[in-house]
């Protein structure tokens, strides 16, 4: 519990309200033009979106946001009774929820809503500012054959800032998907020291390592299945909107240039090959397990873990997790690997 008059600012709790915002306007969108019962609906999620988005981005002549320019990522906030606000600088998933609040919209279902583009129109007058937090229709060009329309919490330029840290092997990038936290602090544990306590975190890319949480260490290192399955669909509507022409490093520091497409393709990949056999015809899932990776009678049959380790793909936590983590399912119909 934080001291009297303090707030958590949370990145992750305000980006999922932005997702929300924009996956409920898709649909009171797809609604409305059908029935126009439901373009007030979708108004109010448009709305409701574009004051998230000033929430979290801040606002060029006051800040306030959760970006951090000089970072170029999203951290939590603890907001002290002054009005002043200490950053939680600590490079975590949390970082890149911000980027899941994207969807791309047809030509033709914005013409048969128009409201929202009065509504945007009027945020440009009324408030200039705003807009500019945004990727929003205006930023992309039309292209024949595409879908060019796009509204996302995250720019292109804060885009490409966020994925220069997530496709960085030595920060968050396994060749079994996105780690939690930061590889970089396995050497350089982050440390909060303050008048209530001192504390600190450290890469922990399996179990935990502390009883805090119930032990739980999802976001201290392991591998999420559904937040990396969110990432890769995230990057495919960008990808949508911006076209071939956007080009990101993968992996940072290669010199290689892909689309954002092309990455999509890259981090299913490595999330597929958590549970694909290898060169030496072994599972990671099963880690070092030596009767589930060579017994025939149990080889073939594959857990859901609840999450992997950040470094070599071993299933950690419960083993039935498909309520989530069978999602791979879903990334090897796409990708066409069996």
């Amino acid at each position: 519990t934080l001291p009297a008059g303090m707030v958590l600012e949370q990145t992750d709790g305000t980006a999922w309200m932005g997702m929300f915002c924009v996956i409920m306007l898709a649909i009171a969108m797809e609604l409305a033009a059908r029935n126009r019962a439901y373009v007030d609906l979708a108004t109010k999620f448009f709305e409701h979106f574009m004051y998230i988005a000033e929430a979290i981005n801040g606002t060029a002549d006051q800040g306030k946001g959760l970006w951090n320019e000089e970072d170029q990522f999203f951290y939590d906030s603890i907001s002290l009774p002054d009005g002043g606000k200490v950053p939680l600088k600590l490079r975590t998933l949390v970082g890149f929820i911000p980027l899941l609040a994207v969807e791309t919209f047809e030509r033709e279902l914005l013409e048969a809503v128009p409201e929202i583009q009065e509504r945007l129109d009027w945020f440009v007058k009324n408030r200039p500012y705003l807009p500019r937090l945004v990727a929003t229709w205006q930023d992309v060009r039309m292209k024949e054959g595409q879908v060019p329309y796009l509204l996302a919490l995250v720019r292109g330029p804060r885009l490409k800032g966020l994925l220069t840290r997530m496709l960085d092997p030595q920060e968050f990038l396994s060749d079994y998907g996105i780690r939690s936290l930061s590889r970089y602090y396995a050497n350089h544990p982050y440390e909060l020291n303050t008048p209530y306590g001192n504390f600190t975190v450290t890469y922990t890319p399996a179990e935990s390592t502390t009883a805090a949480f119930g032990g739980n260490s999802n976001w201290r290192g392991p591998i999420w299945f559904p937040i990396n399955f969110l990432l890769v669909e995230a990057l495919r509507k960008y990808h949508q909107a911006y076209g071939d022409d956007y080009l990101v490093e993968f992996p940072t520091g290669s010199g290689k240039k892909l689309t954002l497409g092309q990455i999509a393709d890259e981090l299913s990949g490595n999330l597929t090959r958590i549970f694909l056999r290898d060169e030496r015809g072994c599972r990671p899932v099963f880690g070092t397990n030596t009767i589930f990776q060579n017994d025939l009678h149990w080889r073939d049959h594959i857990p859901f873990h609840e999450y992997f380790h950040g470094d070599t793909g071993a299933g950690v936590g419960a083993s039935h997790q498909t309520g989530w983590t069978a999602v791979v399912a879903n990334l090897l119909e796409q990708t066409g690997d069996t």
